[in-house]
């Protein structure tokens, strides 16, 4: 099997019989060793006793009197935030439950934290997928894309990269010239999409979101996937180029500016942003739908800021589909599992 996103952890996690990710010491660990997490050398004795102790073992409860007395107000922040991350997921007892009860309770985490955990939960839904277009994709839903539009089309890449050039651009002349930015970056295309697998950790290749159906159509794919693993919905997302004669009884943004464009589309007002994705998501038979909307699509939109930053925002999928209840968050088996 080809291996991607080695730098999401999936590999530290194992199975349960449901398919979902066990919250492993291994995994907790790996967070742990972040370079964001790791104490500084200025931090104050209770931060690294408290790193130390956790580096021992990732489990051990861990007091709001403990995360209070730390002295540096950032490190007590980015300690509640990693620490409410770390509980949610252990009461879980799996990261795809524990995803499900911090974004349905809306709970506030930094949005690295969020990004990883549905990297983590895209990287299993799609284990086992080998559409690179799919793939290249998915990325899209944990990590902000900059655009920029070459020959008419879209392009989309890593927006974390793109700065980076930008700054070395910036910074010297000669790597300006052979670097070059976002332009000279590798687009997914038929002759190259088998470069794909040694590169995806480094989130190298740029995707032609606006020219090629088949990123589109990558886009939906992934999103069907994230939903019937997580949730365990039965639907089906389809890429569309238009909403002309839709019936818009229910509606998603997949990020603010398209929640912006559905919320004047539904008002009937005029809006000045484009949507760059339009998608129609269709529930299976049994899926547990509202009653006034069984039977109809529900419509998702994506825009692109006025920055060309695209940032979507997978919590929106979870939430605001039109369900006749709340899901039951599943919790892991008590059988062993399975090792990746």
């Amino acid at each position: 099997m080809t291996e991607f996103w080695v730098a999401s952890g999936h590999q530290l996690t194992r199975l349960d019989v449901a398919g979902r990710m066990r919250v492993t010491d291994e995994l907790l660990l790996a967070w742990l060793a972040r370079p964001e997490v790791l104490p500084p050398e200025d931090a104050c004795f209770a931060e690294r006793a408290l790193h130390a102790r956790l580096m021992r073992n990732p489990r051990e409860a861990v007091t709001a009197g403990t995360v209070a007395a730390l002295a540096d107000a950032d490190a007590r922040e980015n300690w509640g935030f990693l620490l409410t991350m770390r509980d949610a997921l252990l009461a879980a007892g799996t990261v795809e439950g524990g995803y499900l009860d911090l974004v349905t309770r809306r709970v506030r985490l930094p949005l690295v934290l969020l990004d990883q955990l549905v990297q983590l939960v895209l990287r299993n839904a799609l284990d086992g997928c080998t559409e690179v277009a799919t793939l290249r994709a998915a990325e899209m839903m944990f990590r902000p894309q900059k655009g920029h539009v070459k020959d008419g089309a879209l392009i989309l890449a890593d927006a974390e990269l793109v700065a980076e050039l930008e700054a070395e651009m910036r910074a010297s002349p000669l790597a300006a010239m052979l670097k070059g930015g976002a332009e000279s970056l590798d687009v997914l295309g038929a002759g190259n999409g088998w470069t794909y697998w040694s590169r995806s950790d480094a989130h190298s290749m740029a995707l032609n979101f606006g020219g090629d159906a088949a990123a589109r159509a990558g886009l939906a794919a992934a999103m069907t996937a994230f939903l019937r693993h997580l949730m365990g919905l039965e639907l089906r997302i389809e890429a569309l180029t238009s909403l002309e004669g839709a019936e818009f009884r229910w509606f998603l943004g997949l990020d603010e500016v398209g929640t912006r464009i559905g919320n004047a589309l539904w008002r009937g007002e005029t809006h000045d942003a484009q949507p760059i994705g339009l998608f129609r998501l269709d529930f299976g038979p049994g899926a547990p739908v509202r009653a006034d909307l069984a039977g109809h699509p529900v419509w998702l939109i994506l825009g692109i800021g006025a920055d060309m930053t695209v940032r979507m925002k997978p919590q929106n999928l979870v939430t605001g589909l039109p369900l006749s209840g709340p899901l039951p968050i599943r919790t892991a088996h008590s059988g062993a599992g399975r090792r990746h």
